[in-house]
């Protein structure tokens, strides 16, 4: 990736060396005998000695930064703005020591060097976004840049660096993503790498890099043995054996090492191999043939590469064949070659694993362009021996059909989704300096603007998520509690009934609840229950007349809602605690249990809850589950990423969504439907991100990754929910692993960019405390 310097030979001229004592005179200060020694090393220098210095004949010099001032910087500065009055041909910077170092100053430097810069490589753990932000505003001419810090979370290198070939940014273990933009200012990058960092989300990843044109190789992971990005020669050399050697025991000719041709520039390297190799195996075409083959049914592997220092993108299932579709010109991944079998076998996985577009859309579409065929009654296909838009009349152009294209074309036209925060209003009710700390929330039924929430403390706000007002507000009643369930009445949805862990349940009237503490004693006019202990979830049936209760009990409690008073206790139901009961979205009678006993079990109040109606096993310990809004469906997710669809009827699985595991046994997993009954929204809390898949075919659609839009810490999913009112919104109760404990609900536009809200605090991409219940 990087030149191979030696740090003890410097070459230079008379008239650096004269320009900088010059300089030093002028300004009063003592020379760094270090930098003397730079331009002294060859006094005698003359162009006939150029011939000397490099293979290239060429004069080249290595600024070392590692023992050097602020104050030397500037003298140096002062030397290299007449650079070409010399006879130095290119110029590289080097700074490998943890000395800070003004980086205005080091700009400076670069800028002075001008477009004899040939490499710069700056290992300083203190330079952050600042530095890179001013140095991408005034642009440097470097072929090479080798960039480690430990400042930067979202990388943001906009900016022109038109010159640029290479660059490695291997060990910046803060980076997590980048700016949309971050690398639109490099035409001519062929080479990046980042082993090692934190950037995680296949979506935004090749979002940005799909904007190099000229990139060729990329890793995120590397061959030990491996100081580029080009390809491995031992790796390459056992596939060539593979191919032609082991079944036909020919012998391969003098294969030339990837050494002999590392005389031959970088950029050449690649081809050159790969065209060798190519000639070597069309000698064997009929053994290639069976041995493409084993490689299209995965059986041929490469059993000496070992991946090294990877991020953690690379341990998406199919991070390998995600990128391969996504960026069709790059020749090396992660040292490994990209040859056309492998783009074979990556279009195969994408379109049984992925949704490139929602609703199996194949073809970005605008949003004019979708309008336009909705005014005309048309409806665009592709033919497919064509990739002109054809035009027909079809009985495909009702509303829900042009919704459906409306929403492919909007949440195909970027991959950075709209976050916004929902209960940041506690200036409202709160005094300065103190916080809502939500902890579960429901949207209204009836109303889409309309949203409860309840807290660790005990408070129920009812807010307007679209206007950012409060609607409603109870305070606490004092004792420690937290609201742990809420569930809206269905044909009363101005009623809400809020369970909290310390037994209580109360059904309030939001029409009857003030906006804020009023000044005057006030009383809440709210139902009471009988109380229910260790309670953690509340369900009402669709007729508004009975709710369930369930808790860190074996046992399901069953309330008559006029009254308050509890109909039935239902004992030992399960195993173990019962973290959620639900009822049925359209029959007042069935609902369905989820157990830490790893069974889910349908019931049927027209009988006596003593046998299920079926039971259905996890392999791990069950979290929750919810009915699809037909009721056709059970969602069910277990512990750790087990997530699978069964038909409500009997119980049968339907669809087991692959998301991979992480091998904790407290990453407690949810998931809801959003879309009606379209995709699955799922997230757990040791993870900082929400995946939707298709729930008809299992395929991802998208991955949310989330942070806190102001300090860019991972957030992690506590809770969520699809908004029923708006396809491909959702919303997420998250909260941050530290110690001072940041809560948040953060309502997410799928369908909207960035880009669309000036003056957002948030981009994109939110670890809750554990409990029981949905």
């Amino acid at each position: 990736m990087t030149r191979e310097h030696e740090p003890a030979f410097f070459m230079g001229t008379p008239g650096l060396e004269a320009r900088y004592l010059d300089s030093c005179k002028r300004h009063r200060t003592q020379p760094n005998a270090e930098v003397v020694s730079w331009f002294s090393k060859v006094p005698t220098l003359t162009c006939d000695a150029k011939t000397e210095m490099t293979s290239c004949g060429e004069c080249h010099l290595v600024i070392t930064l590692d023992h050097l001032q602020d104050t030397d910087l500037l003298l140096l500065i002062d030397v290299f703005m007449e650079i070409h009055s010399f006879d130095v041909d290119t110029v590289d910077v080097v700074h490998n020591a943890p000395r800070l170092l003004n980086s205005e100053h080091l700009i400076g430097l670069m800028l002075a060097i001008g477009d004899k810069l040939h490499a710069v490589n700056l290992q300083d753990s203190s330079l952050g976004e600042d530095f890179l932000s001013n140095l991408s505003k005034r642009g440097v001419s470097c072929e090479v840049f080798c960039f480690w810090s430990l400042q930067i979370q979202k990388l943001n290198m906009v900016g022109r660096f038109t010159q640029l070939h290479t660059l490695n940014l291997d060990f910046c273990t803060s980076v997590t993503s980048f700016h949309k933009d971050c690398f639109s200012g490099m035409p001519n990058l062929m080479r990046l790498s980042m082993c090692e960092t934190r950037v995680a989300n296949l979506w935004t990843t090749t979002a940005v890099l799909s904007k190099l044109p000229s990139l060729v190789e990329l890793r995120f992971q590397k061959c030990l043995c491996c100081h580029d990005t080009g390809p491995c020669a031992s790796l390459y050399s056992e596939k060539a054996n593979l191919l032609v050697g082991e079944e036909t025991g020919s012998v391969l000719p003098n294969y030339p090492s990837y050494k002999a041709v590392q005389s031959v520039s970088h950029g050449s390297t690649t081809h050159k191999v790969l065209d060798e190799v190519e000639q070597i195996i069309d000698k064997e075409s009929v053994f290639m043939c069976a041995q493409k083959q084993k490689l299209r049914n995965g059986s041929a592997t490469f059993k000496k590469y070992v991946s090294h220092h990877c991020s953690p993108i690379c341990y998406e299932k199919y991070y390998r064949e995600y990128m391969i579709v996504c960026l069709p010109h790059l020749e090396v991944l992660d040292n490994l070659p990209v040859q056309e079998v492998d783009k074979e076998v990556a279009k195969n996985v994408f379109s049984s694993h992925y949704e490139n577009l929602p609703y199996g859309r194949q073809h970005k579409e605008s949003v004019i362009a979708v309008l336009h065929q909705r005014e005309m009654g048309k409806v665009s296909f592709y033919h497919p021996k064509s990739i002109k838009l054809k035009h027909s009349v079809s009985p495909r152009t009702g509303q829900h059909f042009f919704s459906r294209s409306l929403s492919a074309a909007k949440l195909g036209s970027s991959m950075w989704p709209v976050i916004q925060p929902v209960s940041q209003i506690s200036h409202l009710i709160k005094e300065e300096g103190t916080q809502l700390r939500p902890r579960q929330f429901e949207y209204n039924p009836s109303d889409p603007s309309l949203m409860a929430f309840g807290t660790l403390d005990g408070e129920i706000i009812i807010t307007n998520h679209e206007g950012g007002r409060i609607v409603g507000y109870v305070p606490s009643t004092g004792v420690e509690n937290s609201i742990l369930g809420l569930c809206w009445l269905k044909k009363y949805p101005s009623k809400l009934i809020a369970g909290s862990d310390n037994g209580s349940l109360k059904l309030f009237d939001i029409n009857c609840i003030p906006p804020k503490v009023p000044d005057f004693s006030f009383s809440y006019d709210a139902v009471a229950f009988d109380d229910f202990e260790q309670l953690t979830s509340v369900h009402v049936n669709s007729m508004d007349d009975r709710l369930l209760v369930s808790g860190y009990t074996r046992n399901i409690a069953l309330y008559d809602i006029a009254t308050g008073g509890r109909m039935e206790l239902f004992r030992d139901l399960h195993r173990e605690p019962i973290n959620v009961a639900k009822f049925a979205n359209h029959s007042p009678f069935l609902f369905a249990t989820s157990s830490f006993d790893r069974d889910v079990k349908m019931w049927d109040l027209r009988e006596t809850p003593v046998r299920p109606c079926y039971t259905v096993s996890s392999s791990r310990e069950n979290v929750m589950v919810c009915f699809s809004p037909d009721d056709h469906y059970l969602l069910v997710s277990a512990v750790d990423n087990e997530v699978k669809q069964l038909l409500a009827g009997d119980g049968r699985i339907q669809m087991k969504f692959e998301i991979a595991s992480t091998g904790s046994a407290h990453n407690y997993t949810r998931s809801y439907y959003m879309n009606g009954r379209d995709y699955v929204i799922s997230g757990s809390c040791d993870e900082h991100v929400v995946r939707i898949c298709c729930a008809q075919t299992g395929r991802r659609l998208r991955d949310v990754f989330l942070e806190d839009g102001n300090s860019g810490n991972s957030m992690y999913v506590q809770s969520l929910r699809g908004d029923p009112f708006r396809d491909f919104h959702f919303s997420v109760l998250a909260a941050s692993t530290r110690s001072s404990s940041k809560c948040e609900i953060m309502m997410v536009n799928l369908l909207a960019s960035i880009d669309q809200v000036k003056d957002h605090p948030y981009n994109q991409s939110f670890r809750p405390a554990y409990s029981l219940g949905g």
